[in-house]
């Protein structure tokens, strides 16, 4: 068996380098998460500078994972639901510590070979970071004591962009990288549709949505990690979708 523990990540994958998952099973017990428990008063400080530096801020709930094994192709998880202020106090440390994000990465691919990619808001907490639409897990996404990853993917992507998943032709197989505790699964979904005619409907709905959490929409087409301002997790995505330039 594959362990992330407190002492050893050595036995995972080397980090950044793509992966296959055959399946997950994501559980989320109903009782405070160890780190939560430890550092609820440090979050809530760090979250009254944060809140003042950026005031849209939702103070929700998502999943943070207490541990995660991986075992011939299985990613088995246990979590817990935390404020998201407890989150960002967690994502603050450094090195990361008392646990682990896995969040879903839902790849949008047009019919032209494109990723298409979204750059957010300068009122969100990735402010100009471009990356596929996509949401850590939250409490809408838990169903009877467990994650529904596919569910939170096509939630994200409708709320972000307006497209809905079940018009594209989705990947069977997942994949997953890793670093410092957080852990990217990601599917491809194909579209039969140009990047143009995607963009064009991913700023119709922009231009109507009441969060305004997007700024821009992108086709990507290389693996070159300086056209954009990327968000870390999707450096690995460029090199297994454009291949390494050798």
């Amino acid at each position: 068996m594959i362990d992330i523990t407190e002492e050893d990540h050595r036995l995972w994958p080397p980090e950044h380098l793509i992966f296959p998952v055959d399946s997950l099973s994501l559980q989320v017990l109903p009782v405070d998460h160890p780190f939560h428990i430890a550092e609820r008063l440090e979050a809530e400080r760090n979250w009254l500078q944060e809140v003042d530096k950026k005031p849209a801020l939702f103070n929700g709930q998502v999943v943070l994972q207490h541990r995660l094994t991986m075992d011939d192709g299985v990613i088995e998880g246990v979590g817990h639901l935390v404020p998201y202020s407890t989150f960002l106090w967690w994502r603050a440390q450094e090195p990361a510590r008392g646990g682990f994000h896995l969040f879903g990465f839902p790849v949008l691919i047009s019919s032209d070979g494109a990723i298409i990619a979204i750059k957010m808001a300068a009122h969100t907490i990735n402010a100009g970071k471009v990356y596929c639409a996509a949401g850590s897990l939250d409490k809408d996404d838990v169903a009877n004591g467990a994650c529904d990853l596919e569910g939170n993917m096509m939630r994200e992507v409708l709320e972000e962009t307006g497209l809905e998943l079940s018009s594209a032709r989705a990947d069977e197989k997942l994949f997953a990288s890793h670093r410092q505790r957080r852990v990217t699964v990601y599917r491809r979904f194909h579209f039969d549709r140009t990047a143009e005619d995607l963009i064009a409907d991913i700023r119709s709905h922009m231009a109507v949505d009441d969060e305004q959490e997007i700024a821009d929409v992108v086709a990507i087409r290389s693996n070159d990690p300086a056209a954009h301002n990327y968000d870390v997790a999707m450096l690995p995505l460029l090199t297994w979708i454009f291949g390494d330039g050798a």
